[in-house]
């Protein structure tokens, strides 16, 4: 559900009280892990963490009037939702996040890059957090630029192909 909140302070006051104490703990874990240049703020509906445009001007290839995003933290209908946008893009990170939750004995919801939680003991705050701080921030930024170029190579391939 996006919320028509325009800043995160009004995101988290129009949350009710039980959410707002678990995404507010949430919250506290990737603020106080995230890379130097990445910043909190309303994006897509819900709180956003990227990249700003005055370190990484292209922007999100997708709306280049958007942010490079990061991560995002959400609260849906059925439950909360934590977007590590550097799973997309990182295999090994992916699965070391899945061992973890193994390691922990914690069922771990997820899909492509979204870990979902219904309540707060569901998530190893912990491995949030170093899950956050695994991806500085070049590094964010030079396998972004290496993915958005495969993907380029990819469309063109194939569009090649389709040509023949």
């Amino acid at each position: 559900m996006n919320s028509k909140a325009a800043t995160v302070a009004e995101y988290m006051n129009d949350l009710p009280e039980e959410r707002r104490k678990a995404i507010d703990q949430v919250r506290k874990v990737i603020k106080k892990n995230l890379p130097k240049g990445v910043v909190e703020g309303m994006n897509y509906g819900a709180i956003g963490y990227y990249v700003p445009h005055k370190i990484y001007p292209p922007g999100y290839h997708c709306d280049p009037k958007q942010p490079l995003p990061f991560a995002g933290l959400a609260s849906q209908k059925g439950h909360m939702s934590i977007y590590l946008c550097t799973l997309y893009m990182n295999p090994e990170l992916e699965k070391w996040l899945r061992g973890q939750f193994a390691e922990k004995g914690k069922k771990l919801d997820m899909g492509k890059g979204c870990v979902r939680f219904k309540k707060l003991e569901d998530l190893p705050l912990d491995v949030v957090g170093a899950a956050v701080a695994r991806m500085p921030l070049e590094d964010l930024i030079a396998l972004y630029d290496q993915r958005v170029a495969e993907s380029k190579e990819r469309r063109k391939a194939k569009t090649a192909a389709k040509k023949k």
